[in-house]
């Protein structure tokens, strides 16, 4: 694996794990309905980022899989 791969990977993996702590602050009910927009903003501009991720990941392995 090339190391932007690497770096695609990590990144992805750190965003998967931001969303979900981000989601389990605002399931907690511990902070203000402010905060909590705020989190689910940002967990949604994570998740464009996973998706793609994700999409660019399935075009390279179609790729392979195509023999190109």
């Amino acid at each position: 694996m090339d190391k932007k791969a690497k770096d695609n990977l990590s990144s992805f993996e750190k965003d998967l794990e931001k969303m979900e702590t981000l989601l389990q602050e605002i399931e907690s009910g511990d902070h203000a309905l402010e905060d909590n927009i705020e989190k689910f903003k940002l967990g949604m501009e994570l998740s464009k980022k996973c998706k793609k991720a994700l999409e660019e990941a399935q075009q390279k392995i179609k790729k392979i899989i195509d023999g190109k």
